[in-house]
């Protein structure tokens, strides 16, 4: 059977990346980019952070506040808001680059991508390090970018394999290399293994992929359930089959209408918004994505644009998560409205896919 090449590219940083490439001077000091909440002030959460601002401990998903605290002593530090749009078109221009190198192209999410090479490298571990190098060359070129890659037979490996050189990383497993290379890797190193259950394998006494592997798969079921401890039993082996398959980067679904009349009534805005609300949820349903930000946004008489977005703890595919948060956008957004709107919209991004190997690791 011919051996699979999969590339798994993720880029480095990439929000606090995309703003020093904008701001080269921001290079030499702690960058830290957050989602401010709307409670105003320091509330919210950093989003990313560059390698200098994780040295003093500062790092994604950790409160803002926390943050500024451990950077006191760099008077340097800088707290910047996420622009997402900025970010996407980064992205954008980086995965059209990948996928005129790939035979299959999978977008995942606007910082990484499974690209499977193994017609154009025909199998060779070695071509495809000398394709992997000129990826690398190629966005740096034309983007200042830099991404981390990991070669494998499997989507599992190389995703592991991307994260072990990180910051612009070139890692390749070949198939005889697979066990080395997990035996010694942390558990939590398997994608989608959380706190919860790598606390249950340390009180189990067991620490690193060579020690988990000693289990059989029915201890592993029992402890994990079926699903779980079957995924387990295959991920620490090395095995996935799940192939690479074509998903064009879908960055956002939105919707917008236009209102039969001027306004700015809260409860005939609101009707509107969960409207469209229903409508975007059918697409994201249909497309079985899950989203993790929420926009609405105003075109208003004067035709001037406004918009509000939230970014949720958690990805979802709910309605009710969607309505209420569009819901909540909208009062915000009333608070000081002085000019009627003509147009409303809602719009998801940050989206994520909500099946196979992805809903398997959201067990954890």
């Amino acid at each position: 059977m011919e051996t699979k090449i999969v590339f798994h590219i993720d880029f480095d940083y990439f929000y606090a990346q995309c703003e020093e490439i904008r701001s080269p001077e921001l290079k030499s000091k702690p960058v830290c980019v957050c989602v401010f909440s709307d409670r105003g002030g320091d509330s919210g959460a950093i989003a990313t952070a560059n390698y200098t601002a994780r040295k003093y401990g500062a790092k994604s998903g950790i409160p803002i506040v926390f943050a500024k605290k451990r950077l006191e002593e760099r008077k340097d530090a800088v707290f910047l808001p996420v622009d997402f749009d900025y970010y996407s078109e980064m992205s954008e221009k980086a995965m059209k680059i990948m996928e005129g190198f790939s035979d299959i192209f999978e977008y995942v999410g606007r910082d990484e991508a499974y690209l499977d090479v193994t017609k154009r490298t025909e199998g060779n571990f070695n071509k495809a390090s000398h394709l992997a190098q000129q990826i690398k060359n190629s966005i740096r070129e034309k983007t200042k970018l830099s991404c981390s890659i990991g070669i494998s037979p499997n989507k599992l490996i190389s995703k592991i394999a991307s994260d072990f050189q990180k910051p612009d990383g070139l890692t390749i497993v070949s198939p005889e290399k697979i066990d080395q290379f997990l035996e010694s890797l942390k558990i939590r190193d398997i994608p989608g293994i959380g706190k919860k259950t790598e606390q249950r394998f340390v009180e189990m006494k067991l620490e690193t992929i060579g020690d988990v592997k000693k289990l059989d798969v029915f201890t592993l079921n029992k402890v994990f359930g079926r699903k779980s401890g079957t995924y387990i039993y295959n991920a620490v082996r090395g095995i996935d089959d799940e192939p690479v398959k074509e998903r064009e980067p879908s960055i956002q679904h939105g919707k917008i209408v236009t209102l039969k009349e001027d306004s700015k009534d809260y409860e005939f805005l609101l009707e509107n918004i969960l409207e469209l609300c229903k409508e975007v949820h059918r697409i994201i349903k249909e497309k079985n994505q899950m989203f993790k930000s929420v926009g609405i946004s105003f075109v208003q008489s004067d035709l001037s644009n406004k918009s509000k977005s939230k970014m949720l703890r958690n990805s979802t595919m709910s309605l009710e998560e969607l309505e209420k948060t569009a819901e909540q956008l909208l009062k915000e957004g009333l608070e000081s409205q002085t000019i009627t709107i003509r147009r409303i919209g809602v719009k998801v991004s940050d989206l994520s896919e909500s099946q196979g190997q992805r809903d398997i690791t959201s067990y954890f």
